[in-house]
């Protein structure tokens, strides 16, 4: 049995190491798409066009269009001559914000009545529009502290914030490690698939057949080298991380070791869709049908405590959900195997299963 394996695994690695399409794609996947995505994915807002329309035209009103258009979060549009201009600009896409100043706002800021103001807002995008409502309340609020004295403010607990794991609340440390896991599922499950099929679009998976090669023994060799691959591209991707600054607060071999468990868990998608498939074209089909599920109940692109009771349960099937876990604990978090033994145990759990159907399906195809 080890002269047959040795041999399937020397084959394997040569078929490998002769496709330099594959190998660029693979290194593609885990530097240059994770920085391509980091920096053009982001659900932060910056620089929105903002119209103000100030009608009121005093040092209250300036100090109030000031403090909007001193952060990043917006971006001076212009000025419109009135608010239903102001709703055209926002209606042609000039303008994703309208502050609208009425007369009056600056008397009644320093007398006893609440200023009134309009925000309009731009909902098509919600994320965007509520972020937006969110900057523009914390700077009206600020900007009426400052106008009468500070004395509009209720005495009362003051709270101390304090941001564990990623203090500058930056969306791209999320990005970079989402991708890089995408980035290695995508590499387990495809490879493994498309090296099987295309074994069988050759006709050469007949000859392993009638060879005294076993079909567990030939399963081991069609996914260790992926398994390998996919290890040793962790390390480009770690160079990715550390250039956004993102830090590894956590083991290293931790991380490598549960990186494993998580490809073997991709690697037996691929040998699955690999033993249903009689083309290429069906086992790519087959997997970005399935990798589009469960990259959206992983948690990558919605947070699952928003997801309806019952795809929150669907979650717990998704190898990509328990591996972000992992990476964003042994990254940002520094936790050790006593707090992801949970999410290594779910992997093994749904990757045994999978490869049990598939050499199942293979053998029953042998028959």
């Amino acid at each position: 049995m080890g002269a047959r394996l040795a041999g399937l695994l020397v084959k394997e690695l040569l078929q490998f190491l002769r496709d330099p399409l594959m190998l660029v794609l693979i290194l593609w996947l885990y530097t240059a798409e994770v920085v391509i995505c980091a920096y053009a994915l982001s659900f932060e807002v910056e620089n929105m066009p903002l119209a103000i329309v100030d009608l009121d035209r005093s040092p209250q009103s300036r100090t109030l269009v000031q403090g909007f258009l001193a952060t990043d979060v917006f971006a001076d549009a212009g000025r419109p001559a009135s608010a239903t201009e102001a709703g055209v600009w926002l209606q042609a896409g000039r303008a994703r914000v309208a502050l609208i100043v009425p007369p009056g706002f600056q008397r009644d800021l320093l007398g006893d009545r609440r200023p009134n103001l309009q925000l309009l807002l731009d909902g098509s995008n919600s994320n965007m529009a509520a972020q937006a409502r969110g900057y523009a309340l914390e700077i009206v609020g600020r900007v009426a502290a400052i106008g009468n004295g500070g004395g509009g403010t209720a005495a009362g607990p003051v709270p101390m914030v304090r941001v564990w794991y990623n203090r500058d609340q930056t969306f791209t440390a999320f990005v970079v490690l989402s991708m890089v896991a995408l980035a290695a599922l995508m590499v387990g499950v495809i490879h493994p698939a498309a090296s099987i099929v295309r074994e069988k679009e050759a006709g050469t998976i007949e000859q392993l057949r009638v060879t005294p090669i076993r079909t567990p023994e030939l399963f081991v060799a069609k996914t260790l080298p992926t398994l390998v691959m996919g290890l040793l591209s962790v390390f480009p991707s770690l160079l990715i991380v550390w250039w956004f600054g993102i830090p590894l607060r956590g083991s290293l071999l931790l991380f490598l070791g549960l990186t494993a468990i998580f490809l073997l868990s991709a690697i037996g998608i691929g040998v699955l869709i690999a033993s249903v498939s009689r083309t290429l074209q069906q086992a790519l089909l087959l997997a970005f049908f399935g990798l589009f599920p469960l990259m959206f109940l992983s948690g990558t692109l919605a947070p699952i405590e928003s997801m309806p009771e019952v795809l929150q349960i669907a979650s717990l099937a998704s190898p990509l959900r328990h591996y972000m876990d992992v990476t964003l604990g042994i990254f940002l978090k520094g936790v050790g195997i006593r707090e992801l033994w949970p999410s290594a145990l779910a992997l093994l759990a749904i990757g045994i299963p999978l490869f049990g159907m598939a050499i199942h399906i293979f053998r029953q195809k042998d028959a």
